[in-house]
């Protein structure tokens, strides 16, 4: 058995009723939820650091970042051979990406969450932690980045994201695919994430904005976020990376301004591409020297602009980080 640290850092995992708001909030600590899997001490050699006890819309990046160091610290330990890291499933792509993006090591990484709570009878929490530690214990899950693994499935934290808002079965990479599956103990792998990369650094900058087109957008959000300071802007754009007229003035205003703006779909899978030519098209944008995103979504795109920008505000850095050119 591996020797295994689960990290908490709060969620729906930890969570209950209240009695009196019949509403779900925080409760458990962690040595108090390993108690109540305990099937866990069979599986791993299980110890436990509690980070907090944040609900998913808590988590920020600079909780990310302390989060990150503290896992940097763990992977050096010889008495540590992988980690769960437990999380609120609302952000818990964006932790995992971070995670995924500033943390080097072969040591197996898998963030985990769970879309019930510990009141309801169908409780998830426990079969995902469960999973986690048989991830921990293979070795074919060494060397391939962080992972999230909720119902079962094994999907990388650079691909995958929250497709429904209670289902069980949310957390799917619609562009590749799942890495593999956990079946009653037995860790299958089917393939290896499409892109690894990691970025050595201590420093992030939030200051960046996530703007979503629609039919009829004009120029004001992205001329407000222009002149309001942001740092950075994502833009989600239309199908394969096209906005109106007038939302194209509005982006060419913050490239003027030498703000890096970033590009992707609104769409929930596929890749941004210049193949259009019309006023506000790919074409258009790519000449005014907007950086396409490949297939990465806009919170995700949002995650690695936050982490880049502590690196560099060069824009051709910054284009070479998300193109690879």
């Amino acid at each position: 058995m591996k020797k295994v640290l689960v990290l908490f850092t709060g969620g729906t995992f930890s969570m209950k009723i209240d009695e009196v708001t019949k509403a779900a909030v925080p409760f458990y600590q962690g040595n108090e939820l390993i108690k109540m899997v305990p099937g866990a001490n069979k599986i791993a050699h299980v110890s436990t650091y509690e980070f907090g006890n944040y609900p998913g819309p808590h988590i920020t990046p600079e909780l990310m970042l302390s989060l990150s160091k503290k896992i940097r610290e763990f992977v050096k330990r010889r008495d540590i051979d992988g980690i769960v890291v437990t999380h609120g499933t609302d952000t818990l792509e964006e932790t995992a990406y971070f995670l995924d993006l500033t943390v080097k090591t072969d040591k197996p990484i898998v963030v985990i969450g769970a879309m019930k709570t510990s009141s309801e009878p169908d409780w998830d929490g426990p079969r995902n932690l469960l999973d986690a530690l048989h991830i921990c214990n293979n070795p074919n899950s060494r060397g391939i980045g962080v992972l999230v693994c909720l119902n079962g499935e094994i999907n990388a934290a650079s691909e995958v994201t929250k497709t429904h808002t209670e289902d069980i079965e949310t957390f799917r990479s619609l562009d590749f695919g799942s890495l593999g599956f956990v079946e009653r103990g037995k860790v299958v792998y089917n393939r290896l994430p499409r892109k690894l990369e990691t970025f050595e650094t201590d420093k992030i900058n939030p200051n960046v904005d996530l703007i979503k087109v629609y039919a009829g957008m004009d120029d004001k959000f992205f001329k407000f976020s222009a002149d309001s300071g942001t740092e950075g802007i994502i833009v989600e754009a239309l199908g394969v990376g096209n906005v109106p007229p007038k939302a194209f003035e509005g982006i060419k205003y913050a490239v003027d301004k030498r703000i890096p703006v970033v590009l992707v779909s609104r769409c929930p899978a596929g890749e941004t591409l210049d193949i259009y030519g019309y006023q506000g098209a790919g074409k258009w944008l790519k000449k005014e020297g907007v950086i396409f995103a490949d297939y990465l979504n806009g919170q995700k795109a949002r995650i690695k602009m936050i982490i880049c920008l502590g690196i560099t505000k060069d824009v051709s850095l910054l284009r070479k980080m998300f193109e690879g050119v």
